[in-house]
């Protein structure tokens, strides 16, 4: 029997790729094309802040590379407004345009729509304040385990200790 961690993993993961299905669903019903569902998360992360393309890769944790191309699409389509750092010229910053801002507010009313049809699911506020803490919880796991020894809070000694490690 497997451990619970690896049905976990591919469950986040699965979830994620269903929730891309549902904003591809709503871009689809709202009879918009010039976005894909991806960039349309991104465009709801920035929100009405006004960020580099770094800060965005930080907050939003894309791979630095799909920000750019997605940034791109999104300022080419006119979903995004870029404008050079006047302190960084090599830094770009991007926020929502009008044409954003509008598609923002219907992701947003998707999601509302969403949370009053929760109860009717089965799902109590409660369940997702725990199911969120529970996720929270792995992703500080995750995070500590970046020091590429792969064992979170051991120190140097115990990583070589372990057999098979140098």
């Amino acid at each position: 029997m497997r451990h619970p961690y690896y049905e976990s993993i591919l469950l986040i993961e699965r979830l994620h790729r269903h929730f891309l299905e549902v904003l591809k669903t709503e871009l689809d019903r709202l009879g918009i094309q010039d976005i894909n569902n991806v960039q349309c998360l991104i465009l709801y992360n920035i929100g009405d802040d006004d960020l580099t393309v770094g800060e965005l890769t930080a907050r939003g944790y894309y791979l630095g590379s799909n920000v750019s191309y997605n940034v791109k699409k999104m300022v080419e389509n006119g979903y995004l407004n870029q404008e050079r750092s006047t302190h960084d010229r090599r830094s770009v910053r991007v926020r929502l345009s009008e044409k954003g801002l509008a598609l923002r507010t219907r992701i947003g009313d998707m999601f509302e729509r969403q949370v009053t049809t929760l109860d009717q699911a089965g799902f109590a506020p409660e369940e997702l304040v725990a199911c969120n803490e529970t996720l929270h919880k792995l992703e500080r796991f995750w995070s500590t385990s970046i020091d590429y020894s792969g064992f979170p809070n051991l120190g140097r000694t115990a990583v070589a200790a372990q057999p098979g490690r140098a």
